[in-house]
């Protein structure tokens, strides 16, 4: 595959996902953390502080290549995405909690996605990496992919709500699409050797992926979080946007193996979120009735 194709595509594909996501949200999604602190502190927690920690570990003790190692804590590292939305309203979670989340972690992803992947940098010393790190500059670059389509698609919702409503779902299936050409895509790149990543990295983004899960579950339920809300986080710490991570790893750091472990994360994620949605379906159902964060309507 022409890498100058994935460098000049990745970048136009994340975009149209991000902006996808600025359709879906307004400054009241931001504001809600004040209302309903709770369920996002425990799950930005999680997500922020225990899941780069439990990469960590995994990738330790698989003793996994040092250059994979790095694109496994760049993968923790990325914030949640559209997908997690997607499987919490399939799954009757707290759809608004999900959407509150991903806004935030989307801008805090500009500063703590460079902060884990240099740490990991400095820690597995990959060799023969080149200058893969992530200085001022290039961390510019991440808040321009992430921040600028995310703030274009909140202005058009603001500007023109008629027009977001109706390009919403056409977005979101245009995103899904994108996805799963972006994940084709960075396979595709390092075809010659994919039977050997998949031996290395099927089992590390496996365990990560119910790992994360179950983290995103578990941590909120142990704080006093409902069901629906603990399963709102689950999905949004465990399903990861992989393509956000690819286009890091190919666009920015420009390493084809460093993006592998998020290429196969974003095959196994959809199977593994949607057995562990059939899961914890049965405790929400069982668990009284909480009333859901109020989604924030169209202006």
């Amino acid at each position: 595959m022409d890498t100058s194709l994935l460098t000049v595509g990745l970048p136009l594909a994340l975009a149209v996902i991000m902006f996808g996501l600025g359709l879906s949200l307004t400054v009241d999604d931001f504001r809600r953390i004040g209302r309903q602190p709770k369920p996002v502190v425990v799950a930005l927690a999680a997500q922020l502080v225990l899941l780069p920690l439990l990469c960590f570990g995994l990738v330790v003790a698989l003793d996994l290549d040092p250059l994979l190692a790095v694109g496994m804590m760049l993968l923790a590292a990325s914030p949640g995405g559209t997908t997690a939305n997607l499987f919490s309203h399939l799954f009757r979670g707290d759809v608004a909690l999900n959407v509150t989340l991903t806004a935030v972690n989307s801008v805090i992803a500009v500063a703590s996605l460079p902060l884990v992947v240099n740490l990991a940098i400095g820690y597995f010393d990959p060799s023969g990496a080149g200058d893969i790190g992530l200085q001022f500059g290039k961390s510019l670059q991440v808040f321009a992919i992430v921040l600028v389509p995310v703030a274009i698609g909140m202005a058009v919702r603001r500007s023109a709500p008629g027009f977001a409503a109706k390009a919403d779902k056409p977005v979101r299936i245009a995103s899904a699409v994108v996805l799963a050409l972006v994940v084709v895509g960075a396979l595709l790149a390092e075809r010659e050797d994919i039977g050997d990543y998949l031996a290395d990295v099927g089992l590390v983004t496996t365990l990560f992926c119910v790992g994360s899960l179950l983290l995103g579950y578990v941590v909120p339920r142990a704080a006093g979080v409902g069901a629906r809300q603990a399963m709102s986080s689950a999905f949004e710490v465990g399903i990861h946007n992989s393509t956000l991570a690819i286009t890091v790893a190919v666009s920015v750091l420009d390493s084809e193996k460093l993006a592998v472990p998020a290429a196969v994360y974003g095959v196994i994620m959809f199977p593994l979120g949607f057995a562990a949605g059939l899961a914890l379906r049965h405790l929400v159902v069982e668990e009284p009735e909480q009333q859901e964060a109020p989604a924030a309507p169209l202006p």
